[in-house]
């Protein structure tokens, strides 16, 4: 229940963190996102993991650890968080989620391929729900798929460049929880674990850095884009911590799912700060409905439901693989 509730808490400051991150690539660029962001996740992190008592623990790890979160930290900060912001620049932040819940599919794989974890009925209600509501959410009329006002008139999202970005994000965020996973084992140090794969992607950014321009363009950025990267990068360390937390302690077969529930935050949340270019209407409601009633499914296990309601045995009994 505790990994439920974290991951739930992480969805929604990812939602935050999307929704932020819209409005800061209306007039800067990925790079510059990704410059503010990521780095500034570090020294959080050290604070983090200072208030945790953690950051002396680092070494508990062991090399195959350190190993695997320095990866996780790589794939999700620096190539997910890429493509993520280019999708969002592309397409917009509705529409490019969906696209992007294949994620959901690649981290329940790798988890029972790499893990050994078991889905049971409820988890896999559960994940048809999370994934059924944001794609609910999705599914408007071409009239109604921005707002009203002249600037959601002249944005015409460019759906191929943003489909292919989202893929893109899907593949790194899909296998990092796994490799989250693998790296914290049993340690309980999510904390830790989060500081070594921010500074991991950090190292890896700034060779990126090195590469003709990119130093000169990321110093180029304006204050209106700053401030909402920066508001972004906040939202995203408090949402990563959260998933560490998750991680530490539930399967990744809870946690990637019930992270899916960004979407949901990140409509309503759009709706907030830039309500004359987003929808609020029926299809949120129920893709909100139906997506918390799959977390909730997921936060049950099947004995304890089978001592409220009676369920047939297969119900009890069955697990994949």
């Amino acid at each position: 229940m505790l990994g439920a509730f974290f991951a739930i808490c992480a969805a929604a400051t990812f939602g935050f963190n999307t929704a932020t991150v819209r409005r800061g690539v209306l007039t800067g660029s990925v790079l510059q996102a990704i410059a503010i962001t990521v780095p500034l996740g570090v020294p959080l992190f050290v604070v983090a993991a200072l208030a945790a008592g953690q950051l002396g623990a680092i070494g508990q790890f062991g090399w195959a650890g350190t190993g695997y979160l320095a990866l996780a930290g790589i794939l999700h900060f620096v190539w997910g968080r890429y493509w993520n912001y280019r999708a969002v620049r592309e397409m917009g932040a509705n529409l490019s989620g969906p696209v992007q819940q294949v994620s959901l599919l690649a981290a329940l794989a790798f988890a029972v391929i790499l893990l050994d974890e078991k889905l049971t009925v409820l988890r896999v209600i559960g994940i048809a729900l999370v994934v059924l509501g944001p794609l609910v959410m999705a599914r408007r009329s071409p009239r109604s798929r921005g707002g009203a006002g002249e600037n959601t008139k002249a944005f015409q999202p460019n759906m191929l460049a943003g489909c292919m970005a989202a893929f893109m994000a899907a593949l790194g965020y899909g296998l990092s929880p796994t490799l989250v996973r693998a790296g914290l084992a049993d340690t309980g140090l999510a904390m830790a674990g989060g500081l070594i794969s921010y500074v991991s992607a950090t190292m890896a950014f700034l060779l990126v850095l090195l590469l003709p321009g990119r130093c000169a363009h990321v110093l180029r950025v304006d204050r209106a884009a700053a401030k909402w990267f920066t508001i972004s990068g906040l939202f995203v360390f408090v949402a990563q911590m959260f998933r560490y937390l998750a991680l530490a302690i539930a399967p990744v077969t809870v946690v990637a799912p019930i992270l899916r529930l960004s979407l949901v935050f990140r409509v309503g949340l759009s709706t907030v700060l830039s309500r004359e270019h987003e929808v609020f209407d029926a299809r949120v409601v129920i893709g909100v409905a139906v997506s918390l009633l799959g977390a909730l499914a997921l936060t049950l296990s099947v004995d304890f439901v089978a001592e409220l309601v009676a369920l047939p045995q297969w119900v009890i009994t069955w697990r994949w693989p």
